[in-house]
């Protein structure tokens, strides 16, 4: 593999990395309601675990209120109970085919352990990234010992290595900083 290869290949697994942080902060809930907070749950229909989003229609008529209209009527229970168990600390209410979420007001408390959360899962996407660049590292100094790039070859793509490393870290600094904000102003 050649050096643009092994950048290339890096910085896309490091987007990656970035774009499941974006899905795990969308996965915490804040006052509002959101569909995203839903999207991820996993139903066990008829011994599947199924998406939510595949067996229900998620709307949001409010502010701090959530429908999740069930497409098939025998699937409402394990809707239910996988809303009831997830981590969301919801209690939904059932009306027909109709399950309803209501958002209370978030507690000082709870802000501060949502914020507490947010931090370490961008600390994991950082870990992700940086062992990323580690690997790549390791790839680049594999040329370099099999002589297929000189060391001022190795020490250029090092250091682009880094920039796009710090671009991403970056980046995931910005996600965290917009989910606190939206976590303590509601």
């Amino acid at each position: 593999m050649s050096i643009a290869g092994i950048l290339s290949e890096n910085e896309e697994k490091m987007a990656k990395a970035v774009e499941v942080t974006k899905s795990d902060f969308a996965g915490v809930r804040t006052g509002r309601a959101s569909p995203a907070l839903v999207e991820r749950l996993r139903v066990d229909y008829y011994g599947t675990e199924t998406p939510l989003q595949q067996i229900a229609n998620i709307s949001v008529p409010e502010n701090r209120v959530l429908l999740i209209n069930v497409y098939d009527k025998t699937a409402v229970g394990a809707v239910e109970r996988t809303i009831r168990e997830s981590d969301l600390g919801l209690n939904p209410s059932v009306d027909g085919n109709v399950i309803r979420l209501s958002f209370p007001l978030l507690t000082k408390e709870r802000r501060r352990q949502l914020v507490k959360l947010v931090k370490a899962k961008s600390e994991d996407s950082k870990i992700v990234i940086r062992n990323l660049r580690r690997a790549g590292r390791e790839k680049l100094e594999r040329l370099e010992k099999d002589s297929e790039i000189s060391q001022d070859d190795l020490r250029r793509a090092e250091k682009e290595l880094q920039s796009v490393t710090d671009k991403y870290t970056g980046a995931v600094d910005v996600l965290l900083q917009h989910k606190e904000k939206e976590l303590i102003e509601d």
